[in-house]
């Protein structure tokens, strides 16, 4: 009935790996294409592979994993801001080494139990395109998430879930999205009375929501992206 039983609170991992501190950005340039003339600058769309690492060399994400690029607008706070100073006056074609104090990453809080806190991260990343919007998405393969070419009962449920949830269409889930569509699903149809349960959710609601996003907010650039959601699965609304 509700999203609780998939969206859970993921504890804090413990501390850091020992290690120097970085306290500042560094980027290193693997390697350049030639004829290079343009270049990422703030406000453009840009559509990346990347896969990040902790000290200690454990991968905590990765598209090429998921065989699909990431795209946000840089320079907007879509994503942290090592992304957002390490990425700028890129070729498209471009391979990078982010390494990204966590005054520029997590900070103190981390991200869930992927990330702990104050921990430096480790990106490779690659630029594959610079665009003034992303590039068009191919619905089928967003919808297949297990990469089968072919749609599970699942896969579709979980499609309109989150269409449902989407209501401005832009694609990803804010925080407001989500609220309102966990109201309704909370209140009962034709006034009926409300079970203890569904009081107890609605007094708890914003803090369902933000559990809600520790959990399915990969990047914590504060929105779910179609790519991110994981839920609801079958009848748990």
């Amino acid at each position: 009935m509700t999203l609780r039983c998939v969206l859970v609170v993921l504890a804090l991992a413990g501390a850091t790996f020992a290690g120097p501190e970085v306290t500042e950005l560094k980027v290193d340039v693997v390697s350049v294409p030639e004829g290079c003339t343009v270049k990422s600058k703030h406000g453009d769309m840009l559509t990346m592979h990347y896969t990040g690492t902790l000290d200690d060399g454990h991968k905590f994400d990765s598209s090429y994993d998921r065989d699909q690029p990431f795209t946000f607008q840089i320079g907007v706070g879509q994503v942290i801001k090592g992304w957002d100073q390490g990425l700028l006056d890129m070729c498209v074609g471009e391979k990078r080494k982010l390494t990204i104090p966590s005054s520029l990453g997590y900070g103190e809080r981390g991200a869930g139990n992927v990330i702990p806190p104050h921990a430096t991260l480790h990106f490779d990343v690659e630029l594959i395109n610079i665009g003034d919007s992303p590039p068009t998405t191919n619905v089928f393969k967003e919808i297949d998430s297990d990469k089968d070419n072919m749609l599970s009962r699942e896969e579709v449920s979980i499609d309109l879930a989150f269409r449902a949830m989407d209501s401005d269409g832009d694609n990803e889930l804010s925080r407001e999205e989500v609220s309102d569509y966990l109201k309704k699903q909370m209140v009962p149809a034709d006034g009926a009375e409300m079970s203890e349960d569904i009081k107890q959710m609605l007094e708890s609601h914003d803090k369902l929501v933000e559990e809600i996003f520790q959990h399915e907010d990969k990047d914590k650039n504060g929105f779910i992206s179609h790519e991110e959601f994981s839920g609801p699965k079958h009848d748990e609304l």
